[in-house]
């Protein structure tokens, strides 16, 4: 019998994060993907080096790829260390690629990396977003509503 997975992604150290992701795009719903790495981007990644501020993924052929994702090159790898920005296999099941498909094809959403993380059990994830982009009027918004949370928690710090 298969084991449930937890509601919330097991997040124990966290290597990148896409920060401008939660402004730009409305996010619909994540997802937990594995990644395809060779041993000089595992050791890269353990570091803490890596970028996501400008990557996406696509389907292709039935499989999820992680496109523009920076690992650089890990410092003490030799010849056969990796190539910086290729891309790399996302692994996920083929019931949530055919769901990802649909969802990008029909709806013209954007798959969009949210995070890059080591689960608790020492492998790298990635936490993906199904996303709709957001108009100029939607960013107006968010940043209306960013800055009075702030102003809210202020006039309640001194109200006390």
């Amino acid at each position: 019998m298969a084991r449930p997975k937890p509601k919330t992604f097991d997040k124990q150290r966290s290597v990148a994060e896409n920060r401008r992701a939660r402004f730009d795009y409305s996010i619909e719903d994540k997802f937990e993907a594995g990644l395809a790495l060779q041993g000089t981007e595992v050791k890269a990644l353990r570091a803490g080096e890596a970028s996501i501020a400008e990557s996406y993924a696509e389907v292709r052929d039935g499989q999820v790829w992680l496109i523009n994702a920076n690992i650089p090159e890990f410092s003490h790898g030799n010849r056969n260390n990796h190539e910086p920005r290729r891309p790399r296999k996302l692994l996920l099941h083929g019931r949530e690629i055919d769901r990802l498909f649909g969802a990008v094809d029909r709806k013209g959403m954007t798959l969009v990396p949210l995070s890059i993380y080591f689960n608790g059990q020492g492998r790298a994830k990635v936490e993906l977003a199904l996303a709709k982009g957001k108009q100029a009027h939607d960013k107006r918004q968010s940043i209306k509503e960013r800055d009075w949370k702030r102003d809210k928690a202020r006039l309640m710090r001194e109200n006390r």
